[in-house]
């Protein structure tokens, strides 16, 4: 009897795990769609920091902003008051410069007019001098230059003092005093002595010798030197003088 034999597979167990060749696609597949859902959620979370910076920046940028239109406010108001002051100070000066001009316009006027002096009187530098020939006593002198709508010769000016020296002949008074604050000499208009023409060693106020007395009234000495030709005396002394007064 013939044996007949079969091929007879067994079963085996069978893996649960698919295959290589099943689970690769769909492996790769589901790591695919979770990078992609990876990095829209990356993306997503990336873009709200960033909405949340810019909304921070904006938030600080609206307040600098604001404060700097606060100080450009304040700073064309200051411009605008600074501006309006400038304008009234542009319109005194101005007004004040017309009335410069029209002020020079007159002195031009009156300088162009002919000055004269009285008679007897000599003139020098717009102004008027008369030298006495009689003599009387410091007091006395300048009583009579008052009485001519004058005062004894105030000097301010070295030309004047060459002026009066040359046209002396004797010693002759002039407006300088120290009678209210001894060695304290002033003008007879109140001014102090800055500008002096004094004889070496003088003033003296007599050197102490009684014979001399207070020495309160200062004269120009004729035949002296121009720089140094002022010398003090009693004022109850009797000198020739000179009066001053301008044109």
């Amino acid at each position: 009897m013939e044996e007949i034999y079969a091929n007879v597979e067994y079963d085996k167990p069978i893996d649960p795990r698919p295959s290589a060749n099943q689970t690769g696609p769909r492996s790769s597949e589901r790591r695919f769609h979770g990078s992609v859902v990876f990095c829209l959620g990356l993306f997503t979370v990336l873009l709200l920091v960033g909405l949340i910076c810019l909304g921070v920046h904006y938030r600080d940028l609206s307040a600098e902003l604001s404060t700097i239109n606060g100080n450009l406010t304040e700073l064309l108001q200051a411009s605008k008051d600074k501006l309006s002051s400038m304008t009234e100070e542009r319109d005194l000066l101005n007004a004040s410069l017309t009335e410069m001009t029209k002020e020079v316009d007159r002195l031009q006027r009156l300088s162009k007019q002919k000055k004269t002096c009285p008679a007897g009187w000599k003139m020098f530098s717009c102004t008027c001098y008369l030298f006495s020939t009689n003599s009387y006593s410091w007091e006395e002198g300048r009583q009579d230059c008052r009485e001519r709508g004058a005062d004894l010769v105030i000097i301010d000016s070295s030309e004047e003092q060459e002026f009066l020296t040359k046209n002396i002949r004797k010693d002759t008074w002039i407006g300088l005093t120290d009678r209210v604050n001894e060695g304290t000499w002033k003008w007879t208009d109140g001014t102090p002595l800055t500008l002096a023409y004094w004889l070496t060693k003088q003033p003296d106020n007599g050197g102490g010798d009684p014979q001399w007395g207070e020495e309160d009234c200062a004269h120009l000495v004729a035949g002296a030197k121009r720089t140094e030709n002022w010398n003090d005396l009693r004022c109850d002394d009797t000198l020739q003088w000179i009066c001053e007064k301008m044109t």
